[in-house]
């Protein structure tokens, strides 16, 4: 159980804590528009949330409560901003509301002092209720408005709740004004928005003439088509003149940087890089770099382009440059009207003052060399074969790793005089299992091998937490194939380092799948770190079930101690009473609990087996958002 429960410590502290900002910004005051990403765009799909006035009618200069809520219930939401707009135009905001829970409310000023509500936190919500003052002398009708942020890049702006009348403080609000619960259709375009706004949101122009006029590439894959990448490059050709566009937005980038590369894999490429500094964007030529991986401008020209245009706002980098049709960097000719090359996309969050840092916020490299004159849709390179090894290892350390060491722990002494190929049930099966998780991770290794040509350059120990599983689960085999005889001394020795590597093999790997959650390249989801830290629970959970009715089958911790016995709670020590105590009748029979036992692993198999599918078919369709989505409209149409 002591690697078990480590593993569990160590990896409550690998679960990493993903937060928003923390309420909407005043920027955002006329449109209430999120800027997530760079310019994720608001659903236009029926809202769940609801906007519901306590009361209809209200008295001006007195108090009214309004909920936020969903239909159906219980579905939770992380942001909020809200306001209350005057009916009539030109629809001003009007009132103000009570920061009557500062753990969940804040105030910011738009056109006055507290006329805006918004969240404190991104901690989910399922309903909120505020307070909000109407304006002193104003007679007339008011809408609330509000954003609600169900998650990140999932959010309806513009959402109204049924008209409000104020009337004069001295009028009497007649009892029963309350609104009855409706379901509240919605648009991405708030109702007080100025005509010319009233449009839905226009689409990025960097997207237009898209395989018609210039090619374009982007990441994640499919983006262009859905005009909605977190980077994206453009080329066109206009005679002789090479005109390149890059844009990115998402998480805030330090750079976007495009380059051309003869074989597809970072190393002696000719970059062009966009960097927002002190307020402007600035470009700069440079050149990669392999041992260790890495860029400079050093020694590069700068001449070998001319920059057209340039932005930064809000967080989105934009440059247009026009390069030279042939030029020299390091002694390498770059001839874009005769030759081929590998287009290659990346975004970072930090840079230096010679060269940008590790694209961590994403990276692609097209699937063929292209002809930049093309302007055809540019495929990004197969990730078969990294989807193949994520796919591979979560089998074999999630799925028949734990399942095989499990099996050779509690179930030595059931399905007895049962046999398997000559051999006892459990051993047999735990001889197929471990032989399975040794040949999928060979697997895996060499599929990964292949598909980066060499060693990770990423700054994550996964790739050395991974080796270190590899050489492990390698030596297992070969130790268990010269392992003593039942009756030797020394076999105590082989039990020890047996159990010893095939625990600390387990447990490294399962904290390499964790950093893998972290790696750009797997495209992973950040919630998939629950479903591991579920499956680390319920492994334990199950360990401690079964070690607890071992405990109780060999006569618990007193009857040990009056026997002098030691009851070992090592994997490779038999959890079931001592074969040499047991007389002829008892070896011939299973041991108490065994009708447990047995209907205890196949609950652990059922729910082991839906985490194992569930997890490989998130990698292996990585993103699985846009999988999803795009799946779900092709249902739709």
């Amino acid at each position: 159980m002591l690697p078990l429960l480590c593993l569990a410590l160590v990896l409550s502290t690998l679960v990493p804590s993903y937060g928003l900002p923390n309420g909407a910004p005043t920027s955002v005051c006329d449109n209430m528009l999120p800027f997530h990403g760079g310019g994720i765009p608001p659903l236009t799909t029926k809202t769940p949330f609801l906007i519901t006035p306590q009361t209809t009618v209200v008295g001006s200069g007195q108090m009214m409560k309004i909920d936020i809520e969903s239909f159906p219930a219980n579905i939770v939401f992380k942001g909020y901003m809200i306001q209350a707009r005057a009916a009539d135009p030109p629809n001003n905001i009007v009132g103000q509301f009570v920061e009557s829970d500062a753990s969940a409310i804040k105030l910011i000023d738009c056109q006055a002092e507290g006329d805006t509500a918004t969240h404190t936190s991104t901690s989910p919500k399922q309903e909120l209720t505020l307070e909000w003052t109407a304006p002193d002398n104003f007679v007339g009708d008011v809408i609330f408005n509000a954003t609600i942020a169900q998650d990140y890049d999932k959010f309806w702006v513009g959402i109204p709740s049924e008209r409000v009348r104020i009337v004069a403080s001295s009028t009497t609000v007649a009892p029963g004004t309350a609104p009855t619960k409706r379901t509240t259709t919605t648009t991405t375009v708030p109702p007080y928005r100025p005509a010319q706004t009233a449009a839905p949101v226009a689409a990025d122009p960097i997207y237009e003439e898209c395989g018609k006029s210039k090619g374009c590439f982007g990441f994640p894959e499919g983006c262009v088509d859905s005009k909605n990448c977190r980077a994206v490059v453009t080329i066109a050709v206009l005679g002789a003149r090479y005109v390149f566009e890059m844009k990115a937005g998402y998480n805030r980038p330090a750079y976007v940087a495009f380059g051309l590369s003869e074989d597809a894999k970072m190393g002696d490429d000719s970059v062009i890089e966009c960097v927002p500094e002190q307020g402007t964007v600035n470009t700069y030529a440079s050149w990669t770099t392999v041992g260790p991986y890495a860029s400079t401008r050093l020694g590069v020209p700068q001449n070998i382009f001319q920059v057209m245009e340039k932005s930064y706002n809000d967080g989105v980098i934009y440059c247009k440059v026009e390069r030279n049709a042939v030029s020299m960097v390091k002694g390498q000719k770059f001839d874009l009207l005769n030759d081929k090359f590998h287009l290659l996309l990346a975004a970072g969050s930090s840079v230096e003052s010679t060269n940008v840092n590790y694209h961590d916020i994403g990276r692609h490299v097209s699937g063929s060399p292209q002809s930049l004159a093309e302007v055809g849709p540019v495929q990004g390179s197969s990730k078969l074969l990294l989807r193949l090894h994520g796919a591979f290892m979560i089998t074999a350390w999630i799925g028949t790793a734990s399942l095989g060491i499990l099996i050779a722990r509690y179930f030595r002494q059931t399905w007895v005089g049962s046999q398997l190929c000559g051999k006892d049930q459990w051993f047999a099966w735990h001889r197929f299992l471990m032989i399975v998780t040794w040949a999928l991770t060979v697997a895996g290794i060499v599929v990964i091998f292949v598909e980066i040509g060499g060693w990770s350059q990423v700054r994550n120990p996964h790739a050395i937490l991974g080796m270190v599983t590899t050489v492990l689960c390698f030596l297992q085999p070969i130790g268990a194939f010269f392992r003593p005889h039942p009756g030797s001394s020394k076999r105590a020795i082989f039990n020890w380092l047996h159990w010893l590597g095939g625990n600390l093999a387990h447990v490294i790997a399962i904290v390499a799948i964790f950093f893998a959650v972290q790696l750009q390249k797997a495209e992973l989801p950040e919630w998939m770190d629950f479903m591991l830290v579920a499956f680390v629970a319920f492994h334990v959970f199950m360990h401690l079930i079964f070690s607890i009715f071992s405990w109780i089958q060999i006569g618990g911790c007193v009857s040990e101690r009056r026997s002098g016995q030691r009851v070992t709670s090592f994997p490779m020590a038999d959890m079931t009473p001592s074969r040499n105590s047991m007389s002829s009748s008892e070896r011939k029979q299973d041991a108490a609990f065994s009708g447990f036992r047995k209907s205890m692993l196949f609950l652990y198999i059922l729910i082991v087996l839906g985490l194992v599918i569930a997890m490989v078919v998130i990698v292996v369709l990585a993103p699985i958002e846009a999988a999803y989505n795009s799946i779900k409209d092709q249902i739709m149409n």
